[in-house]
């Protein structure tokens, strides 16, 4: 990510600052392009203020941050609701540590951030600034500009939702981690009786090409098709890519185990998974997408808070 240069007091004031305004930026837009904008307009913004009348950095910052966010996710909706096929967040590279903190990475998992698509604008900062980094609601009332009792209501419709969707069960990391590794073992070899025992009865492949590649336009559901969808995936050739040129491996995505797919010259898809109460592999979110897949093709690990 771009840095600012660090040659003055308000240069360094920012950069104390500036990973947890790209995690909240994140949170709220779904997408680390879109995340790293508005961090940078945060900057310029920053740079103009009047010092005299900035009492608190963090809450004049978190301020600038959530209402450019807020802006920036009104004026992407109408792409997102004509999107071709299934919306899936940007994935990101994280750390095993960010995976350590249970409730640091579900925040930032992916299906977390696709019930938070449901969301307005307003629901989605105020839910990110109260649920994931504790702010008061006093606090968040000044950072979005609206009156307490407005953001009381918001909260409390923003959790509701979010508890409907996905409920909350004690996640075990060290089972997800050796499921992960043994469906990826289990797909690459096309031993699609193991992936019948790692899948929920229910599991949902969600896919997102965006109409740049060619991917599912709509969920792929049940044990059997899923199965054989992944069980086939060593012997078909992939975006022009053959299998034999294609390479696979293990990393950390959003906060978890996940599976990043390259071909010569690209990273072409990303794969990260939810799981159900018994540890079984209940959603997988396939993210193909070229314009979605720079943050992972970089290969630098992002840094949240």
């Amino acid at each position: 990510m771009t840095q600012p240069q660090q040659d003055g007091p308000d240069q360094l004031a920012f950069q104390q600052y500036r990973t947890l305004l790209f995690s909240v930026a994140y949170r709220i837009l779904g997408s680390a392009a879109d995340a790293e904008d508005v961090v940078q307009d945060a900057w310029l913004k920053w740079s103009s203020a009047d010092r005299a009348q900035v009492a608190d950095p963090k809450a004049y910052l978190t301020r600038i941050i959530s209402n450019l966010a807020m802006e920036r996710l009104r004026s992407t909706r109408h792409q997102r609701e004509t999107y071709v096929g299934p919306w899936l967040p940007e994935p990101i590279l994280t750390g095993p540590d960010t995976a350590d903190g249970v409730a640091a990475a579900d925040s930032v998992s992916t299906a977390l951030l696709v019930v938070l698509e449901m969301l307005s604008p307003l629901e989605r900062a105020v839910f990110v600034l109260k649920e994931v980094f504790a702010f008061s609601y006093g606090e968040i009332a000044e950072a979005v500009e609206r009156s307490e009792p407005a953001v009381r209501q918001a909260a409390h419709r923003a959790r509701e939702h979010v508890q409907a969707r996905r409920p909350r069960f004690t996640a075990d990391r060290t089972r997800q981690r050796d499921v992960t590794e043994r469906f990826f073992a289990a797909a690459t070899g096309g031993d699609i009786n193991t992936l019948m025992e790692l899948l929920s009865p229910d599991v949902t492949l969600w896919t997102d090409g965006g109409g740049k590649v060619r991917q599912a336009l709509k969920p792929v559901v049940g044990l059997e098709t899923v199965a054989r969808w992944f069980a086939a995936l060593g012997t078909v050739t992939y975006q022009g890519i053959e299998p034999g040129q294609m390479r696979a491996e293990l990393t950390w995505i959003n906060g978890g185990p996940g599976v990043v797919f390259r071909g010569p010259d690209r990273v072409v898809a990303t794969l990260t998974f939810d799981f159900d109460p018994e540890g079984r592999i209940s959603t997988i979110h396939n993210v193909a997408n070229p314009d979605k897949l720079h943050a992972v093709d970089g290969g630098t690990r992002i840094e949240l808070s």
